[in-house]
């Protein structure tokens, strides 16, 4: 058995390759990653495989059982260069494809599903088993808003009283991790998330307690909330996109609580206060 990791070098392919390490001989993994150099402290396979070549694709999954694509990096480009991966998995003679999704990639008014609702049916066009990890956000993604927040005294958005699952990167790998070295799995599509559904009150309260003192949550307007980030120096389309997430936020699309993730991992998901806590002292 030889399982290839896409994105290997990213935040949460180094989790999942740790995690691997731990259950599977070295010799049985590979990274697959734009950058070979990137990759020789993970201790594993190193294979180079760029998405926008897709002859490198073909190469770096040869042999491999099981690939577990996650999710390119480039909003706009990720639908072609997830098709190619895919074409060359089914090249390859993968017999199983797992992919990094987001949260109802089907059914959903959340900004960055589109892509990965395509690239969902790409996978299941192709013929070849995959299992599909709708991973709702990542704790660490409020790394800069606690930053801000500490700085400033207030927490901004936009997002009203909505909640967000969120987990760590660690939880949501070792839920790859449960798959890739599990069977049973071909077919599903799991929903995936943390085991509470906070609000950015929550959110507030849990800066609170790490700064050591008193933060709010401001809730803005959108058209108030786009201007306060593009006043802090945010270019205006991430600024759009900042705003659009919440208030997706705020319609409730990324709230939703399954309990599948800590059900893969065999325990719970790391709490909010703790997994904020951690990825600020690593900052």
């Amino acid at each position: 058995m030889t399982i290839v990791v896409t994105g290997a070098t990213g935040q949460l392919g180094r989790h999942v390759i740790a995690g691997l390490r731990e259950k599977l001989p070295a010799d049985q993994i590979a990274a697959a990653v734009r950058n070979p150099e990137k990759a020789a402290d993970l201790g594993v396979q190193v294979r180079e495989a760029d998405y926008d070549r897709p002859e490198t694709l073909v190469a770096a999954f040869a042999g491999a059982t099981k690939v577990l694509l996650i999710s390119g990096n480039e909003v706009g480009r990720r639908v072609p260069q997830h098709q190619a991966a895919v074409d060359a998995a089914k090249q390859a003679g993968v017999t199983h494809v797992i992919y990094t999704s987001a949260p109802r990639a089907d059914d959903t008014t959340l900004v960055l599903a589109p892509e990965h609702q395509a690239t969902e049916e790409i996978i299941r066009a192709s013929g070849v088993p995959f299992t599909i990890l709708r991973n709702n956000w990542y704790t660490e993604n409020y790394v800069p808003n606690a930053q801000q927040a500490i700085a400033s005294g207030v927490l901004i958005g936009s997002a009203g009283s909505g909640r967000v699952a969120s987990a760590t990167r660690a939880d949501f790998a070792a839920g790859a991790v449960a798959v890739l070295t599990g069977e049973g799995h071909e077919g599903k599509v799991y929903e995936l998330g943390g085991d509470v559904a906070w609000t950015f009150d929550d959110l507030a309260a849990e800066i609170s307690a790490i700064a050591g003192t008193e933060i709010r949550y401001r809730d803005l307007t959108a058209d108030e909330h786009r201007a306060a980030l593009i006043e802090a120096g945010l270019p205006a389309e991430t600024a759009g996109f900042v705003v659009a997430l919440d208030q997706n936020i705020a319609e409730g699309t990324l709230a939703e609580v399954t309990g599948e993730l800590s059900a893969l991992i065999g325990r719970p998901t790391t709490p909010l206060g703790e997994g904020l806590a951690a990825a600020l002292k690593e900052a």
